[in-house]
């Protein structure tokens, strides 16, 4: 891997002029992550390894259109995953499943009459006992951002702190003393 290669870091409405379009296909997991690299399934750059890095909290939403250096250009779409697929008798019904997840803080993905989310064999339980009926399928996961994601530099932890930082809990500033090369992002290929 050379420093060389590509680094996607913007988020662009479209193309500014002729540019050659490479395309990869993510999960909603890899969606979320800012910093990532990825192999390029289509396009000029198909088959290489490349550098996404986004301000943190960035979704990509399938579809995303990215910018890397020398105007090349990326869009993300969402890659088919394993999910199920939650009916229910009634609309009712339906909403009282939906509740009990969001309740949960599970991503979830809404339809016309159905609720889509990550397979989970509890969650599934859960689900059938208040009426609903599952259905495992394979689909692109696009789950909705939620009442509160929104591009706020907030951060959540697991555990209750102030934020004066003067318990003892404090955060290391960013390293930029140069600019992020290709080998500083994670590969998500390799175990963790």
């Amino acid at each position: 891997m050379t420093d060389n290669a590509v680094l996607f870091d913007r988020v662009v409405a479209g193309p500014t002029g002729p540019a050659p379009l490479n395309i990869v296909s993510l999960p909603f997991e890899m969606r979320q992550r800012s910093r990532l690299r990825v192999t390029i399934s289509e396009g000029d750059l198909a088959g290489q390894s490349v550098g996404i890095e986004l301000p943190r909290g960035t979704v990509m939403r399938a579809g995303v259109l990215l910018m890397g250096t020398g105007d090349v250009y990326l869009r993300v779409d969402a890659a088919p995953e394993q999910l199920m697929q939650v009916e229910a008798d009634t609309a009712l019904g339906l909403t009282a499943i939906a509740y009990h997840l969001g309740n949960r803080h599970v991503p979830v993905q809404l339809g016309p009459q159905w609720v889509r989310l990550q397979r989970d064999h509890v969650l599934e339980q859960m689900v059938v006992g208040l009426g609903g009926q599952v259905s495992a399928i394979d689909a692109p996961f696009e789950p909705e951002s939620g009442a509160y994601h929104g591009g706020g530099g907030h951060h959540h932890h697991d555990h209750d702190h102030s934020h004066d930082h003067d318990d003892g809990h404090h955060h290391a500033p960013p390293d930029r003393r140069h600019a992020p090369r290709i080998h500083d992002l994670a590969d998500p290929d390799a175990s963790t």
